[in-house]
């Protein structure tokens, strides 16, 4: 198996067991992330944040395939995760395409794209399945997020 494949299987192993501390140790210490909830995030911000969604998972269950090494730095990988969103628990499967730029055995872009409407639909009911598409409820879920994340850095 080659080392940058073996890095996304640790990363995503340790995610299912809600290892935040695993999945942290996979980024090298100036890596970006970034996702449609939370927007660019520095390392860390990173780490708080799999901490913060690790230590609040409820009914949480990951799975993850297709990893594909795209060449030596670049690869990808389809992931899912099945969990009810902790604001409102309702129940949540969120389809994932994960993107890695790995160095030096360590991930140090990652990006993980999905569909902000399909997820708001689920997390939020009827307020995301009418208005979640608009930039107003996208605005607002990523000022919620962030301010979430704001406040556990804080308090950590």
């Amino acid at each position: 198996m080659h080392q940058n494949e073996t890095i996304i299987q640790r990363f995503y192993t340790a995610f299912q067991q809600l290892d935040y501390a695993g999945m942290n140790n996979c980024y090298a210490k100036d890596a970006v992330f970034s996702d449609p909830v939370f927007g660019l995030l520095q390392y860390a911000e990173t780490t708080a944040m799999w901490e913060m969604l690790c230590r609040n998972a409820k009914n949480f269950s990951l799975q993850f395939a297709n990893i594909q090494l795209l060449d030596e730095e670049y690869a990808t990988c389809d992931w899912t995760a099945s969990y009810s969103f902790s604001k409102t628990n309702r129940p949540v499967v969120n389809h994932v395409r994960a993107y890695m730029r790995i160095g030096d055995g360590q991930i140090t872009e990652h990006t993980d794209k999905f569909d902000l409407w399909k997820w708001s639909r689920q997390a939020l009911g009827l307020p995301g399945l009418l208005l979640g598409w608009s930039g107003f409820i996208q605005n607002k879920v990523h000022h919620t997020a962030k301010g979430s994340l704001e406040k556990f850095m804080a308090n950590r």
